[in-house]
Parts: C-alpha cells; structure tokens; sequence
C-alpha cells in the first residue's frame, strides 16, 4: 500500500482543504467541511498542477451544494473509473460513421488496447483516470516494451490512451491537467512481420496436397499468397466476387450501399480501407477455384469441417501442422530476429507484395491490388530476400560490354591483374 504522507491545510475560495500525497499523486481530503465532501484524487504528482486542481474542484463543490452559481464552475473534477472511462470512449468512436465513427473493426482493437492497459493498471493500484499522468505513461511504455511487443503495437497502445484522456478533458470529465503531453516518435517503414520465400510457399503447398486432410488448408494458401488478400477478406470472399468471364476478383466495400440492400440481415461487407477493389486473378489460383466445391453459404472458403473459415483455427493449424514440422529445414539465420517459424497468415500478403515488386510490377499497381492510397505501406511490405538480391544485382551492368576490368586496365583472365 502507498505510505500516505503528511497533509498541508490549504483554504480554498469556499472550503477547506488537507492536502497530502500518497505515492507520487497528489490528494485532497474535504470531510473535516460541513457537510463532508469527501477525498478526491488531484491528478499530478506536480504540486502546482495539483493546487490548480484544487481551485476547480473547490468551485465544483460549492456549486453542488448551492454556494456558487453553475455558470460560475469550469470543468468539473470527478473521479472518473478506467472502466467507465473506457465505455464512454468506446460508445464515442463506435458512433455513426456519418458523425466521425470509425468501423467496428476499429472499435474492437480498441478494446483488445484497453483491457492490456487495465492489466497494467491493477498491478499499479491505479483505479481512476485522474491518476494517470505522464509518469504512469512512461511506465506503461517501458511495460509494453518489456513484453516485446513490436514498436508499431507500443505506438498504437501509447496513443490510443493518449487520445482517449484527451477526448475526456475536452467532454469536462477530466481536469485539464489530465491532458498529457508525451511525444511519441512514430513508427518507421520497417516492419517485423516474417516473409515467406518462395521455397517455403512451395514446400508447404506439397505437403498440403500429400495430406487429404488438408486440402482446404492448401486452397487457403494459394488464396493468401497469389491475391495478397487478407486473411479475413478471403474467409468472406464469395461466388459472386469472382468475375470468370474478365478473370478478375471484385471486393466492394458495401457500407455506402447498405441502406439499399433488400436482406437487412446480411452482414454488410466493410474493407480495411473502406475502398473497394478490382484485381486479375492469378493463373494458378483461378486453377484453384475451377476445382473447388460450391457451398450452400455462397462463400468459397471453409475450415477443415466446412464450416466457416475461422483466422484463429486457420492459423493454429498452420502452425502446428506445417511450421513446427518445417523448422528444422528452414531454420532462422543465426542473429535473425525472426525466421520461417515466426511467420503467420499476414506474412502471405508480405510475400505477394514482396515478389510483385521483385517481378518488376509498378508500384502503383501493387497499390491498386493490395487497396492502399499510400506508397508508404506498399514499402512496408516489402521484402528483399538474399537471394533475389543476389540475382538482382548481377543482372546489373554497371560498365558495358568491356566491363570493370577495361576501365582499370586489370585483365579479366588474372583476377589478381597487374599492370602493363
């Protein structure tokens, strides 16, 4: 338990005040009033923003118990619970698209966010978001960083709860101290996501196709790897979507139309990006769908059992049934922070976009394919292994027909050369 320190009485405009410290934060103890008014965090640990505090909730009291006028208080400080907190920003953003909403999709990373957040948290004794301050922050983001979580996650989990308790400053249900400034330096192009080799999509397709039983399983890999669809856009892929006669997939983002659709129960389809798509299938994968079964559903893909294509169930079986036994052939470089074992269902789009860019298609292309407005992500997905380096640099002629040994004079046949 925090030690308590010793409180200072401080006369406020209307009420007296003790005002202590336990751990770093600042407190105010208002029951020796009449009536009492109870104990209220101050949100710092700073004793001038906590005194500033102080100002505000000694007017907010007065006005609650008729001594001030309404118009008379500024924002309110109220101790506002992380889980209520929590609720009122997630009811905030899932609010209607129209408004300034985000997607569900959006909204349920939130909550994954939140709830790592609320771990953190407990185990700290914090129970309200007017003791969270730029000290607690620092020490979330030396936790996550502990974890190993990838730079980009710490980015994300950082700023959504810097958001947030700016979100609760501007609706009056933090002071304003609660509005924390903490620089975070965005995360660059890189990324750690393990990309698949050619080798590797190869060995895993032949031993798909020697096991019946995972059939399905190769029919997904071929999706992923020869689309660059996400593994939620393939499980969601439907008859309709694939135009034979032009050999092209169409993906539409239905949102703008959902008002229209006839079947209100139909879960509308929303893309990442919230653009629809158009994009030639591949020879080897129209192969793929020529021979598959049409389900009843009107979706293309399906688990093991052909019930719906599950990411969770998909990726757990392609761990267990294909990486782990394949370790030991494509085992991770020494110094390697990731290797083949390390990769997961999103590392077939990183292959796609990966040997598109080796195969010489433009850029702008690419980005029409994979639904992206910025070159920045198309960068972020690709990956240039050794050994299409290695190709790629000695397909290069930096000198012309006579080649380097002209131009220094040294002869080609006498590697070690000597001067004439």
């Amino acid at each position: 338990m925090p030690k308590k320190r010793l409180a200072d009485l401080v006369t406020a405009r209307y009420y007296k005040w003790r005002i202590y410290r336990r751990g770093k934060k600042y407190f105010a103890d208002g029951r020796s009033n009449n009536p009492p008014l109870g104990r209220f965090s101050l949100g710092s640990d700073i004793k001038k923003d906590a005194l500033d505090a102080l100002v505000e909730l000694d007017m907010l009291s007065a006005v609650q118990n008729g001594k001030a006028a309404p118009q008379q208080a500024s924002t309110p400080v109220k101790s506002l619970p992380l889980s209520e907190g929590i609720d009122r920003y997630k009811k905030f953003v899932a609010r209607p698209k129209v408004v300034g909403g985000t997607k569900p999709s959006t909204v349920k990373r939130y909550k994954s966010v939140f709830d790592k957040f609320l771990r953190f948290a407990k185990r700290q004794g914090i129970k309200s978001w007017n003791d969270v301050d730029r000290g607690v922050l620092d020490s979330y983001a030396e936790y996550l960083d502990k974890k190993r979580l990838a730079y980009s996650s710490q980015y994300l989990e950082l700023t959504t709860v810097k958001t947030a308790m700016k979100w609760f400053v501007n609706e009056g249900l933090l002071p304003e101290s609660g509005r924390i400034r903490l620089p975070l330096a965005k995360p660059d192009e890189e990324t750690t996501t393990y990309c698949w080799t050619k080798e590797e999509v190869v060995e895993m397709l032949r031993i798909c196709r020697e096991h019946p039983k995972l059939t399905w399983l190769s029919w997904v890999i071929v999706g992923l790897a020869s689309t660059g669809l996400r593994i939620s856009e393939l499980a969601n892929l439907r008859w309709p979507d694939i135009d034979f006669a032009q050999n092209m997939i169409r993906i539409t983002n239905e949102t703008k139309f959902a008002h229209k659709r006839r079947n209100k129960r139909t879960k509308v389809r929303e893309t990442k990006s919230g653009r629809s798509r158009v994009f030639p299938i591949f020879k080897d994968f129209r192969a793929v769908l020529e021979q598959m079964p049409h389900h009843p559903d009107g979706r293309i893909f399906h688990g093991p059992r052909g019930g719906v294509l599950k990411p969770d169930s998909v990726r757990n079986i392609l761990i267990r049934e294909l990486l782990r036994p394949l370790t030991q052939k494509f085992p991770t470089p020494l110094g390697a922070e990731v290797g083949f074992v390390d990769g997961r269902l999103h590392s077939f789009r990183h292959f796609f976009c990966s040997e598109c860019a080796c195969s010489g298609v433009s850029e702008r292309v690419v980005m029409k394919w994979l639904g992206h407005k910025s070159s920045a992500m198309v960068h972020r997905y690709f990956h240039l292994h050794d050994r299409e380096s290695q190709q790629q640099m000695q397909r290069l002629d930096f000198f012309g027909e006579h080649g380097a040994t002209s131009a220094t004079g040294q002869s080609e046949s006498e590697p070690g050369g000597s001067r004439p």
